[in-house]
């Protein structure tokens, strides 16, 4: 029954951090501060593509079909990432398209992907 439960929130999650990542990619935060971390916006792509993952996996897998979805969103998310930086780029005039934040959405993903697999291996030993 709890899962029953969990599925029920998994897809207005999944719509919603994807939302989220949307919003968070495209409006400037310019007035923000800085935190003075090198490379924090790429940890912050790695994070949401990593959830973007997760979400949409629980969403569409079943036990047939776990690596057909996996492969599928994984797509879904390269295609997600690239799409974001192009809107960046054509959208707004304070945001501009970066290869490294491409890099570090695949590698949020590939990240999940590896954290799924290392999981499903050793639930099925169980």
């Amino acid at each position: 029954m709890p899962n029953l439960l969990v599925r029920k929130y998994l897809l207005p999650a999944a719509i919603g951090w994807t939302l989220l990542i949307a919003v968070m990619c495209l409006v400037s935060f310019g007035k923000l501060p800085s935190i003075g971390i090198g490379g924090a916006d790429n940890y912050v792509h790695v994070v949401f593509h990593f959830g973007f993952f997760v979400l949409w996996f629980l969403n569409f897998s079943r036990p047939d079909n776990f690596e057909k979805v996996m492969a599928r969103v994984f797509l879904a998310s390269l295609l997600y990432g690239i799409t974001i930086e192009l809107a960046q780029e054509l959208l707004t005039a304070t945001r501009h398209a970066d290869l490294y934040d491409v890099m570090a959405n695949t590698t949020g993903a590939f990240i999940a992907v590896a954290a799924i697999m290392i999981t499903n291996y050793y639930y099925k030993r169980k």
